[in-house]
């Protein structure tokens, strides 16, 4: 046998080999990913409705799902929206929530990004961009105030830009006016129910 038919069969065969245990390393891992990401969100449903005990899922579709916040005693204390944002380098998923009114986003957090360090990146900063969400009034569309101003200098709709970063900051805001906007839509059309209780 020719030494380059040698050469074909033996990288083919690591590359067999190879692609075989990434598969199996891949079924293994793909779960308990899985799983990770789904505590990682349940935490985060309990940071952005404060009191939160328990949390359901009470809709879900691409890229969109809404999960209902309870106490102990099962009372609703409001909802929480995973989403997506399309930031300057990839997706931004975050979540935010809302009291059970739909009428003020309680807070939000981001749960993974791609954005510029020192820049977009500071979309998960509670300093610089995260506090500015608090309280605010979902009764409205959200506004951007550029440049940015102290917390109490902002309008109840309005939150600030992250100063070199206005592409982050906007993708941000067009995503959570959206994201209200169709929630709001969906109880209306009753897609799902906010009111409940454990069980229901």
């Amino acid at each position: 046998m020719r030494l380059h038919w040698r050469m074909i069969i033996v990288l083919s065969s690591i590359g067999l080999v190879s692609g075989a245990l990434l598969m199996s390393v891949n079924l293994f891992t793909k779960d308990r990913i899985a799983a990770n990401k789904q505590k990682e969100i349940e935490e985060a449903v309990i940071k952005v409705i404060p009191g939160t005990k328990s949390s359901q899922k009470i809709y879900e579709e691409k890229d969109f799902t809404v999960y209902r916040g309870q106490d102990d005693n099962g009372h609703v204390l409001g909802v929480a929206i995973n989403t997506a944002a399309g930031g300057f380098q990839d997706k931004i998923s975050y979540i935010f929530g809302l009291n059970a009114e739909l009428t003020k986003i309680n807070s939000l957090f981001v749960l993974e990004q791609k954005e510029t360090p020192g820049l977009g990146a500071k979309v998960t900063n509670v300093e610089a961009f995260l506090k500015f969400w608090e309280g605010r009034d979902a009764s409205r569309p959200l506004a951007m105030r550029k440049p940015a101003v102290k917390k109490d200098e902002l309008a109840p709709n309005e939150v600030n830009t992250i100063t070199g970063a206005t592409i982050s900051s906007r993708a941000m805001l067009t995503s959570v006016n959206a994201a209200m906007e169709k929630i709001k839509q969906l109880k209306q059309e009753g897609k799902f129910s906010i009111e409940g209780r454990d069980g229901d």
